[in-house]
């Protein structure tokens, strides 16, 4: 009976000093931040050594995408989250003024005025970014036609965090006068977040874009794990400014070749496939892609290290020839078989920009009315009827609007790519029908370059629609000046991991593009070319076009 109650008491101990600590951490930050402020009646300036200061991790990773599953318990945490902040937000007299304000400060994320003309020597990357085609400007921005209102939402007001400053590396905070921080110090994630709007995920000359892109390989690593579901292993990474990037670690090397007995959905997924579909969205004008770059990743330091993923940890492993390899969990290539190894600890990936977080902007999930059957024997009725598209043409979303259209815009993309794997497609809730297709999971893309996937065009060949912006561009990229596999060739030359692609599949876009052009140049021969060629311009560039 006294050991009992020895013991009892012993636990009781425990809790207290348990209770004790987390009482002292929880106040420590404030009890520092205290210590940095002057005390009243002192002209000091505060110490040199207190810097701003983030807002707490919770409250910046509600603004990230952790899972594409609306049931993720992380997402589920990070939606709690934003509706208790959301609860204490009020309005006031001053709404009208308020959405104003922030429609004015979201533009200047979304894009600012023109760049100056490029000189005469300029590259050919550069003068195809000036080019009339790619300076048409967006329909009028209105409120309901961004992500975010930046202004009003108190989820992105950095004073509704216990920490009240945000900090860059580089610089101190800005304010604006009425108290608020200023947007131009935001983190670059956080940045293209806001620019997102219903017409395109980021603007031509957003320079937010290459800045993050430049956060995703040089930020440090803070946490990893591994990302649910998939057929083959990704991790979510975390970096030091709490943004966030979808890691694809290299399986293949460029020169490797899918093999001619491979189906589409056995394939591997390739990381330098995700990097060259970011540049060849961005040069066709689209914009859909998240950005995505390429990174060299220590695999002891940056995953092993870093991650509280006790199952990923527990495949860690040292192979034969003294080289740290890792296979996690995922549906099919997951084993010691197939494990990634680096040299010894090094390994190549590709890291993708996480969207904001299903809470905080919700996305749709569309089946591609031309999703491929996923059997080894069966065929999908569009592969079997030729007027399969007349009745998409009669169905809910695709019967009005522009849905159609982005379906072959995703279509001449997947082709230029030889990506069979387009099973599904996203786009925001809150933009209703009327807006983009997000090109996400290129990963299956750049798998042969001498084999071209015909069967990929056949949303085309059938419906025989596609937007006069396009299809200009495609015309443009088919000139010698313009050269589709030369502007692939100098973008990719400014990721980390370069060269990206092998030579062969860029010049096997060049010998795509030419289908696609006598693809849509018989459409119009069929039934003519207003009947195929839809125009989506303000103004007639058709002139200016053809000249250049």
């Amino acid at each position: 009976m006294l050991l009992v109650r020895k013991f009892r008491l012993l636990i009781l101990m425990v809790f207290l000093v348990a209770c004790t600590m987390h009482i002292m951490i929880d106040l420590l930050p404030r009890l520092e931040r205290r210590g940095a402020e002057p005390r009243p009646g002192c002209s000091c300036p505060p110490p040199a050594a207190a810097a701003p200061r983030w807002p707490g991790k919770h409250t910046l990773r509600i603004l990230q995408d952790f899972s594409a599953e609306p049931a993720s318990n992380l997402s589920s945490q990070s939606r709690e989250a934003a509706e208790r902040a959301a609860g204490g937000g009020g309005g006031g007299g001053g709404e009208g003024a308020a959405e104003r304000a922030a429609l004015g400060r979201a533009r200047r994320l979304i894009g600012p005025g023109a760049p100056p003309a490029p000189a005469a020597n300029a590259a050919p990357l550069a003068a195809l970014f000036q080019h009339p085609l790619y300076r048409a400007a967006l329909p009028p921005l209105a409120e309901p036609d961004l992500l975010f209102n930046v202004n009003s939402d108190i989820r992105f007001n950095p004073r509704a965090a216990e920490h009240a400053e945000w900090q860059n590396e580089d610089h101190h905070e800005e304010f604006l006068p009425t108290g608020e921080t200023s947007i131009d110090s935001y983190p670059n994630w956080l940045k293209f977040h806001i620019g997102i709007n219903r017409y395109e995920l980021y603007s031509r000359h957003n320079p937010a874009i290459d800045a993050l892109l430049q956060d995703l390989v040089s930020q440090k690593i803070t946490s990893v794990a591994m990302k649910s579901g998939g057929t083959q292993l990704k991790l979510i990474m975390t970096f030091q400014n709490y943004g966030q990037a979808l890691f694809k670690p290299m399986k293949q090397t460029r020169e490797q070749e899918t093999p001619p007995d491979f189906f589409y959905f056995s394939d591997y997924e390739r990381h330098n496939a995700e990097i060259a579909a970011f540049h060849l969205d961005r040069i066709l004008d689209f914009r859909r892609v998240p950005p995505v770059a390429g990174r060299l990743v220590n695999m002891t330091r940056e995953i092993r290290d870093v991650t509280r993923d006790k199952k990923l940890w527990r495949t860690f492993f040292i192979s034969p020839a003294n080289n740290i390899c890792f296979y996690g969990e995922c549906s099919y290539y997951c084993s010691t078989e197939h494990a990634l190894c680096g040299k010894p600890d090094q390994i190549e990936g590709s890291l993708a920009a996480f969207l904001p977080d299903l809470s905080l902007a919700k996305r749709k999930t569309w089946r591609n009315p031309w999703r491929r059957s996923y059997h080894k024997r069966k065929k999908a009725e569009w592969e079997v009827d030729p007027d399969y598209c007349e009745e998409v043409k009669q169905t809910p979303p695709y019967d009005s609007g522009t849905r159609i259209l982005d379906i072959m815009d995703m279509t001449v993309f997947d082709f230029l790519m030889g990506n069979m794997d387009r099973h599904h497609y996203e786009t925001f809730e809150k933009f209703g029908n009327e807006t983009f297709i997000i090109h996400l999971d290129n990963g299956r893309g750049f798998g042969k370059y001498s084999h071209d996937e015909l069967s990929i065009l056949v949303p085309l060949n059938q419906c025989c629609r596609i937007r006069k912006s396009t299809y200009l561009r495609l015309q443009l990229l088919a000139k010698e000046e313009y050269k589709l596999s030369l502007l692939m060739k100098e973008s990719l030359l400014k990721d980390k991991i370069a060269p990206v692609l092998y030579q062969p599949h860029l010049e096997a876009m060049d010998r795509r593009l030419r289908i696609v052009l006598k693809a849509v140049s018989d459409c119009i021969e069929k039934d003519g070319y207003d009947s195929v060629v839809e125009n989506d311009f303000n103004m007639d560039v058709n002139t200016v076009a053809t000249e250049r």
